[in-house]
């Protein structure tokens, strides 16, 4: 590798030609950022004691061998933006000085000599003719606005808009033309050639992109791949499949979308979850891991991108799965993707049909919903859902997935129906973050013309405004603020109305059956052809009776609506792991003489009562020399010793945040108890602290907060 300092203009106009490769992202500086440079620009160039502005690096290979007499093209390794934003300022100017018909200023500034020097190679025809080639649709644009042509049908907005800037922003400071000349002539680059025979191209541009401020995960992954192979190679995955993912994925959003499917599928491919920060660094591990080439890499990255279109953004052809895919994105269910991925990969491997398929995402569906209404917590979500496919057995895979949410723990649980059935009657629903999302399965379940509930409004049948009316406080009767603060946002008295400005806060009986349409049309509830307000008409009193009555029957409904798994049994059984068939001693808080009295019994206490009340899930466990607190497995392990208790967290030591500094690193130290960070708790004002570290190793074990 050889970098030197280089004057741009000095740089393009010695230079054959740049090419920008077909895997490289397109063109998308913004312009903010060419503003910066424009506003760098004229500083240099109104002020004389400046001599040089650094704009950056440009990095490239030698497409070829190069000899005297056929100079090969440069490959652009890192600073295509630079280039492209400084062709685009060019042919500007150019076209500027062209339109106003100026001569030359300065010094090699006039229209032909812009053109000439830095923008094209006169003498070559084709596309040696030009300086710059980009890849894509970007490429057609900006050959099009350098041979002054019709832009092609899908131009690249960006290189117009910012094209578009700069003839703005050059028209507005026409006055200072020289000023903008003497600024351009001062833009300095790093010129960094790179020798094919013993420079690696990849951990070049990683080291010089290693802040990650200007490459996604999705380039950077893109890049990793495509980077090292032969031309002719290179272009045929891209365009066979990289560039048909990018495109499914959509231009606008690809960079967005890419990166959440990456996480996903490295998830479903290994079973273990990268952190969303470090995607890119868990791919290179993954890829370096397999057996196959490429080609067998990027089949599958397109394969698996295919799957996630189908589930995240709306592609899938199937009716039914195509709605259930929906429903899910409503509900909010990333975390099921890694396993949904894997399912749909033995779908389209024929290892299930597509109603299976359906019967498993409403599975999916349902236990996340329930568990919401539950108020169950929802950061044990992603790991349950990483490592779900592992344990299908899938020449019985419907039976397998039901088993499998069967046979989850409890604080993994998939709520029974009763305990389902008696949380949504009680539930705030109206602030439920998905609250569109179950009137509309509510209404349409078992439908087959199916009602548009964006076309709805909520409505509460005993109103909101705490100001009730005296009819409304008759009906109720004398606790009727009791009944309203407890009801008011519950499933018995929520239903859906396209006449919500007619029902305003008028009394029950009104709204029943006096509400009329703009046309005298009967629209009260009695009148309604939804399915929500079924039975409103035969109601006589709105009160606190009607209320749980409604409730009730809705609730029954929605047992049916989120079913639950159903297995016999005999065959639930047959998939309960056996155990090796060796007694195992247990032991118990007695064999440990540290803890038989005293102050550490005291301070064992204390501490075991906080570390079990962190979570419904958590459970202890007495060993011979330990005792142990757990989760999905161990987080906090207890030594008793004679004067203190020394704790070990189950986690690697350089992620604990510990400012007092009272942690120890243990790592292949061999103590007792699991993880790599111990701490002594010797007295009782110690414990809040230590229960901070402690929950850290919770935390970090149910995998941190998560939504559903």
């Amino acid at each position: 590798m050889k970098a030197t300092e280089a004057n741009l203009l000095k740089f393009l106009r010695k230079s054959p030609q740049f090419v920008i490769p077909i895997y490289q992202r397109n063109y998308s500086w913004t312009a903010e950022q060419c503003r910066q440079l424009w506003s760098d620009l004229m500083r240099a160039g109104r002020d004389e004691k400046v001599n040089g502005h650094f704009i950056g690096s440009i990095v490239y290979v030698e497409r070829g061998l190069s000899s005297v007499t056929s100079q090969e093209a440069l490959l652009v390794i890192d600073g295509q933006q630079r280039l492209t934003t400084s062709t685009l300022l060019i042919e500007a100017l150019a076209k500027h000085f062209e339109e106003q018909g100026i001569g030359e200023l300065l010094e090699a500034f006039s229209s032909k000599k812009l053109r000439n020097y830095y923008l094209l190679n006169p003498d070559e025809d084709g596309e040696r003719h030009f300086k710059l080639l980009l890849s894509e649709t970007d490429k057609d644009t900006l050959l099009a606005l350098l041979q002054n042509t019709p832009m092609p049908a899908e131009a690249s907005n960006r290189i117009n808009e910012n094209f578009t800037l700069f003839q703005e922003l050059i028209a507005t400071h026409k006055n200072e033309l020289e000023v903008i000349c003497q600024g351009l002539a001062k833009l300095v680059i790093v010129d960094v050639s790179l020798d094919r025979t013993q420079d690696n191209p990849q951990l070049i541009f990683e080291s010089m992109n290693s802040t990650g401020l200007e490459l996604s995960q999705a380039d950077l992954i893109r890049n990793y791949i495509l980077m090292g192979l032969e031309p002719k190679l290179q272009t045929e995955l891209y365009k066979v499949y990289w560039r048909p993912m990018e495109r499914s994925f959509g231009q606008a959003a690809y960079v967005v979308h890419f990166d959440a499917f990456m996480r996903h599928y490295l998830t479903a491919r290994t079973g273990e979850i990268p952190n969303v920060r470090e995607v890119y660094v868990a791919f290179k591990s993954f890829a370096r891991g397999l057996k196959g080439d490429t080609r067998d890499l990027v089949t599958d990255i397109h394969a698996y991108a295919s799957y996630y279109c189908a589930m995240a953004l709306g592609t899938e052809t199937d009716t039914a799965l195509k709605q259930a895919f929906h429903d899910l994105r409503e509900l909010k269910v990333d975390v099921a993707y890694p396993f949904l991925l894997d399912v749909y990969h033995d779908y389209k491997q024929g290892r299930l049909a597509a109603e299976e398929v359906l019967q498993v995402v409403r599975l999916v569906e349902s236990y996340v919903f329930r568990r919401a209404i539950c108020a169950i917590p929802t950061n044990s979500l992603n790991k349950t859902f990483a490592g779900m496919g592992r344990t299908l057995k899938k020449d019985r895979y419907l039976e397998s997935v039901q088993a499998a949410f069967l046979m989850l723990p409890s604080y993994r649980r998939f709520p029974t129906d009763d305990e389902f059935e008696r949380e949504i009657k009680v539930r705030d629903l109206y602030n439920f973050r998905s609250r569109s999302y179950w009137l509309r399965r509510l209404e349409n379940h078992g439908r087959k013309e199916r009602v548009v509930v964006e076309d709805y409004t909520i409505e509460h049948i005993l109103p909101q405004n705490e100001v009730l009316s005296g009819e409304w406080q008759t009906e109720l009767g004398v606790d009727w603020k009791r009944i309203q603060q407890t009801w008011l946002h519950s499933l018995g008295n929520l239903t859906l109305t396209g006449y919500n400005s007619e029902y305003r806060d008028y009394p029950f009986a009104y709204k029943r059956d006096k509400v009329n349409d703009r046309d005298g049309n009967p629209v009260g509830f009695a009148h309604s052809p939804l399915r929500l307000n079924a039975g409103l008409g035969q109601v006589s009193t709105w009160n606190e009776a009607a209320i749980k009555s409604r409730a009730d029957r809705l609730a029954t409904e929605a047992v049916k609506v989120w079913s639950a798994p159903q297995l016999a049994a005999d065959v639930l059984e047959a998939y309960r792991p056996t155990d090796s068939g060796f007694m195992i001693k247990e032991y118990s808080l007695s064999d440990h003489p540290y803890l038989a009295s005293g102050p550490m019994r005291e301070l064992f206490e204390s501490l075991r009562e906080t570390i079990l009340a962190l979570d419904p899930c958590v459970s202890e466990e007495f060993k011979k020399l330990y005792v142990a607190y757990k989760a999905e497995t161990n987080f906090v392990d207890v030594v008793p010793q004679a004067r203190r208790l020394r704790l070990s967290l189950n986690m690697p030591f350089h992620e604990i945040d510990d400012p007092k500094g009272v942690c120890a690193d243990v790592t292949n130290l061999g103590r007792w108890g699991n993880g790599d960070v111990e701490v002594g708790l010797s007295r009782p004002d110690e414990l809040p602290y230590v229960l901070g570290l402690i929950r850290q190793s919770f935390d970090r074990q149910m995998g941190g907060p998560q939504d559903a």
